[in-house]
């Protein structure tokens, strides 16, 4: 516990800095925006209700549905402003996490700046009139400082959400306090996930007092209220963001990309630990998606990450057939050369693919050890499964070869799949063939006897402006090939489950120590 709780104050100055950045970036973009379109909505009837009701509708959105559909919209304009000019721009992390957060800010700001602003005395604004007062004298010497009070409430609201909203970019590759929230999930380390829902909640309850000390100060015209909000403010994101401009030695930053389960943690730390030792600078960018990790190094927001040979085959390339494992593999090299720049390094030397798992004695009381078993069965039975695998190319070619239809489908974080088998909410899981917990848990994996799915070698790929880089790539060799697929098990099984609990980072200092300088 004291280990675990040490790591979390180890990571808290970067993640608080990428946290504060985001943040204070999305509140000011969003009152840039929204006061004026306040302005604007209170003088206009005609303004006011499609304003107020786009603003209403973007709330609606689940968060981290815009913060992902942000990501492509970006990467395509980024292809065209290179395109255009030559120079692209950087789609992932920062950008969709500030203009979709910049979103959410704008309803409470402007629905209280409009019913702070239509809300005034009438006599009030005939008196300013009567005195000869212009529109704009009148507005900012008598509306807005009347206003005032009311618009701060929106404020501070909009604030609250979007600290809490900015927990979700670490989904599209930015460092925040959610970092401690997925990988805490994930790894079933929930010291992790309370110290990051603290953290977040500590950062928005300091916030909004800050911002309330603003509002009283406003409402009661008094200068030093207004003075110790704003200055606490300014000392706070200063204390924040000092880790951020620390020098940087060693020239530019590898960005190392991850996807959202403990393997990938612990082979992004593997990787960043080979880097260091050859004297590079890294920078890590996990729990992303699929999909997203793979544009993202594709459109250069990455330089390496870990991905599956069997996922770039449907899921990227395309493919619906499923040929020989060396030969899936070597054409997956090719094709991702050809198409998209990106160089497979090659292997790691495991394979990690979808396994359809049962309970041992569950499956043996059902006579189920193949897929094919499993179809006269499924329509009994609940799959359980994780957040990807139900919308992927892989699970439709099992279905079509298999016919299976399941009584119910059920979608799991990962972590919450395996205790939802055991406890009996579902029967089947879409389990991951190098899992540790396979054999912890008894479970057995069915065979696919019509090879409906294809191979999962886990490889290294690189980004295309990397391709030429000899020194990354001498780094990582030695990996290729070095991690068998009994290692891979015990390093994801001590950070999910062990007794004696490890960190991805620690678990992949075994195994790097393990497979040595080969």
């Amino acid at each position: 516990m004291n280990g675990q709780i040490a790591q979390a104050w180890g990571l808290l100055p970067g993640y608080l800095a990428g946290h504060v950045i985001l943040s204070a970036s999305a509140l000011v973009l969003g009152l840039a925006v929204g006061l004026p379109l306040a302005l604007l909505a209170a003088r206009s009837p005609r303004v006011r209700w499609p304003v107020l009701a786009l603003a209403s509708l973007v709330q609606t959105i689940p968060s981290l549905a815009l913060l992902a559909l942000f990501y492509p919209v970006l990467l395509a304009l980024s292809a065209l402003a290179l395109k255009l000019t030559g120079h692209g721009f950087p789609a992932l992390g920062f950008l969709p996490s500030l203009l979709a957060l910049a979103l959410y800010a704008l309803l409470p700001i402007l629905r209280n700046g409009v019913t702070g602003l239509t809300g005034l005395d009438p006599a009030v604004v005939e008196a300013a009139d009567g005195v000869g007062m212009t529109r704009t004298q009148r507005l900012f010497q008598v509306e807005i400082p009347l206003a005032a009070p009311v618009m701060m409430a929106g404020v501070r609201t909009a604030a609250v959400w979007v600290i809490g909203g900015a927990t979700l970019s670490t989904a599209v590759g930015w460092s925040s306090l959610g970092d401690y929230i997925f990988s805490g999930l994930q790894t079933e380390n929930w010291v992790l996930v309370l110290f990051g829902c603290a953290a977040s909640a500590a950062l928005a309850l300091i916030v909004d007092q800050l911002l309330a000390l603003i509002e009283t100060g406003l409402a009661r015209r008094s200068r030093w209220r207004l003075i110790g909000g704003a200055a606490g403010l300014v000392a706070g994101a200063i204390l924040a963001l000092a880790p951020r401009f620390a020098p940087a030695v060693g020239g530019p930053a590898y960005v190392i990309g991850a996807k959202n389960f403990s393997e990938q943690y612990i082979l992004a730390d593997l990787i960043e630990a080979r880097l260091h030792d050859a004297g590079a600078r890294t920078s890590l960018r996990s729990d992303l998606g699929s999909a997203i990790a793979f544009r993202a190094l594709a459109a250069n927001d990455l330089d390496v990450y870990v991905d599956y040979s069997g996922t770039l085959w449907t899921n990227v390339l395309g493919h619906s057939d499923t040929p020989p494992r060396a030969e899936l593999l070597a054409r997956v090299g090719r094709e991702l050369k050809a198409r998209y720049g990106v160089e497979v390094l090659g292997s790691l030397g495991f394979e990690n693919a979808y396994a359809l798992a049962m309970q041992r004695d569950r499956a043996a009381s059902l006579g189920v050890r193949t897929l094919a078993d499993l179809t006269g069965r499924a329509g009994s039975l609940t799959l359980g499964s994780d957040l990807e695998f139900l919308s992927r190319p892989e699970w439709r070619a099992i279905q079509r070869a298999y016919g299976l239809d399941f009584k119910a489908e059920r979608r799991f974080q990962p972590t919450f799949m395996y205790g939802a088998l055991k406890d009996g909410e579902a029967d089947v899981i879409s389990a991951f063939s190098s899992d540790g917990r396979i054999v912890a848990d008894h479970l057995i994996t069915l065979t696919d006897p019509k090879g409906a799915a294809p191979a999962y070698d886990a490889v290294i790929l690189i980004s295309p402006r990397r391709v030429g880089d000899e020194r990354l790539k001498a780094a990582l060799r030695p990996l290729i090939g070095a991690i068998p697929v009994d290692r891979m098990r015990a390093a994801n099984l001590s950070v999910d489950r062990d007794r004696d609990k490890r960190t991805p980072a620690e678990a992949a200092a075994v195994l790097g120590a393990e497979i040595g300088g080969r």
